[in-house]
């Protein structure tokens, strides 16, 4: 990792940049437009790890700084160079670099224009919002290439868009331009060409201007309590309301409230 001012380079690939307390964690291999070696994964892995303990950083930007592809999902020019035993070994190495980003503890977005495809998807999937603009062609093409989505899209896109659609995109390994997608819930909002990058931090800092103790809360009740029969959702959202009932950000919110002024979140 190298580090300069308020920039983070974690390997050759991936540059974390902060925006007061938003957080850019940036895909950076343009000659590759993103596609994800295993290089590239254990720094997205490392990336994520420091932001998960960075209790500063309130919501996370997923970026890319191709100008025509968000990322185009795993590297298979070097896949093609594996044999078996190699893709053993990377397995775990991908599979960090997706969990990485799924299990960040703030709030996560993603900000996609161009190609989104297969992990590259997924990364995007990962996150708790998309925003794409009008270039985004997503998809899940995997099984056209003789594997399936494996970083973690066979479980998050039927959370998304339900079981019946998200099996038609997976068996048909179609691809969706931007209004579709957008249609079909698999992006969350759709901006103007070139606009993705910058709305998704503008959304960003909206976020980020609540509680960091009650987004945390809110993100872990969201995910543990999804899938659960109510009863059990309702147990989840109690643990994670007790964890912030108590804390002091929630006793300046309440008195930043009452003082009819702006709240200055302790952050515990």
């Amino acid at each position: 990792m190298t580090e300069q001012g308020d920039e983070r380079r974690f390997g050759e690939y991936v540059v974390v940049r902060r925006h007061g307390y938003v957080a850019e964690l940036a895909l950076d291999r343009p000659k590759a437009m993103n596609a994800v070696s295993t290089e590239m994964a254990r720094s997205i892995a490392a990336a994520c790890a420091c932001l998960a303990a960075d209790r500063d950083a309130r919501v996370t930007v997923l970026t890319s700084t191709h100008e025509r592809a968000f990322c185009v999902g795993a590297d298979l020019k070097e896949r093609n160079s594996f044999t078996d035993a190699d893709l053993v070994r990377q397995r775990p190495v991908a599979r960090g670099a997706y969990t990485g980003v799924l299990e960040l503890p703030m709030p996560t977005v993603a900000a996609v224009h161009g190609f989104a495809l297969g992990g590259g998807f997924e990364l995007a999937l990962s996150c708790d919002l998309i925003v794409a603009d009008t270039t985004a062609v997503v998809g899940l093409p995997e099984v056209s290439v003789g594997v399936i989505p494996g970083g973690g899209g066979t479980q998050l896109l039927p959370r998304r868009v339900g079981a019946a659609r998200a099996a038609e995109l997976i068996f048909t390994a179609r691809r969706l331009e931007a209004a579709e997608a957008r249609d079909l819930g698999l992006v969350d909002e759709l901006v103007a060409e070139g606009r993705d990058r910058e709305e998704a931090l503008a959304f960003a800092a909206r976020i980020a201007a609540n509680s960091p103790v009650g987004l945390r809360a809110a993100k872990r009740a969201l995910r543990l309590g999804h899938g659960l029969d109510l009863r059990a959702g309702l147990e989840v959202e109690d643990a994670a309301w007790r964890s912030v009932a108590f804390s002091g950000d929630r006793a300046e919110g309440v008195a930043a409230f009452n003082e009819k002024r702006s709240p200055q979140w302790p952050g515990e």
